[in-house]
């Protein structure tokens, strides 16, 4: 993985998404395989691995009848941060994540989008290299979901992100690279759009136009590279046809040809994009009957 990239690590509930990061960060020992952070390895050389890690599960570490000022010099203390260098430290983290208006609050009095601001916060000190979110945005409302996705954008400048979720609009709107797992098993690693042209192997138009049905397939019959074509009726008498072409053929050109030649002009012609929802569905349910 490379620094100033973010990870997203995306997967079914129970796809093993968590365990998967409690081996990176050495909280557990895999049965196989090895986890190197910056060359480190985590079982043979934690603590130099560890040094180059800030890990956030999904359940923020907080002790609750500390307030947050005390909180974060402890963790400061635990993760070694030389003394001279703690209070410029944790002031500009606080001031990164927005926490400094409630720094002598005491943590069970914050909202649950200030605790994961403050979770965030104690990953960051120290300054690792790779910092691991499992499930940042669980719980948090639509303005705390907007407004952690921009402090993960700000932190990926310095920092590389891995990030599990399995909500997809977050993985898309955050991530430079996606892995898809189910099962224990990788399904796919690539970019956002990489993904999408994967999975492309043929390609879907929805057109609507003046006309009866019947002449809509008339016409469509004639059509080469077709590999499947619905047409209906709709209120307005107009048909909507739905096109489902070979491997990676467009052919729009020949449909808005043959139908306007036809004397069925076209009011709309959409090329359908397979969405991250559509890919990893595909995916996941592959993988299921694999199992099954």
């Amino acid at each position: 993985m490379e620094k100033g990239q973010i990870f997203g690590f995306l997967g079914p509930n129970g796809a093993g998404k968590t365990t998967t990061m409690n081996i990176m960060t050495g909280y557990i020992a895999a049965t196989d395989g090895t986890v190197e952070i910056n060359g480190y390895d985590i079982l043979t050389k934690p603590e130099e691995a560890k040094k180059c890690i800030g890990y956030l599960p999904e359940i923020p570490p907080l002790y609750s009848d500390m307030t947050v000022m005390e909180y974060l010099r402890f963790v400061a203390e635990l993760k070694k941060v030389p003394k001279e260098e703690r209070s410029g430290q944790i002031q500009e983290i606080m001031q990164m994540t927005e926490i400094l208006d409630v720094e002598g609050r005491l943590i069970k009095n914050l909202s649950k989008g200030y605790k994961q601001r403050v979770g965030l916060a104690q990953a960051i000190i120290g300054y690792p290299d790779v910092i691991i979110l499992d499930e940042p945005m669980v719980g948090l409302d639509p303005k705390q979901i907007i407004e952690i996705r921009a402090l993960i954008k700000k932190l990926s400048k310095n920092h590389t992100i891995i990030l599990s979720s399995h909500i997809l609009s977050e993985v898309s709107t955050l991530c430079d690279h996606i892995m898809i797992i189910s099962h224990g098993k990788l399904m796919a690693s690539d970019t956002p759009q990489g993904l999408q042209k994967l999975m492309e192997k043929s390609i879907e138009i929805e057109i609507v136009a003046m006309g009866s049905k019947e002449k809509a397939e008339e016409i469509l019959s004639k059509i080469e590279h077709i590999q499947s074509y619905t047409c209906e009726t709709s209120e307005e008498d107009n048909v909507k046809i739905n096109v489902i072409t070979e491997a990676n053929m467009d052919i729009r050109k020949e449909l808005s040809v043959a139908l306007t030649g036809g004397s069925m002009p076209v009011l709309s012609m959409n090329k359908m994009e397979k969405s991250l929802e559509d890919i990893f569905l595909q995916l996941t349910e592959a993988s299921e009957q694999e199992e099954e």
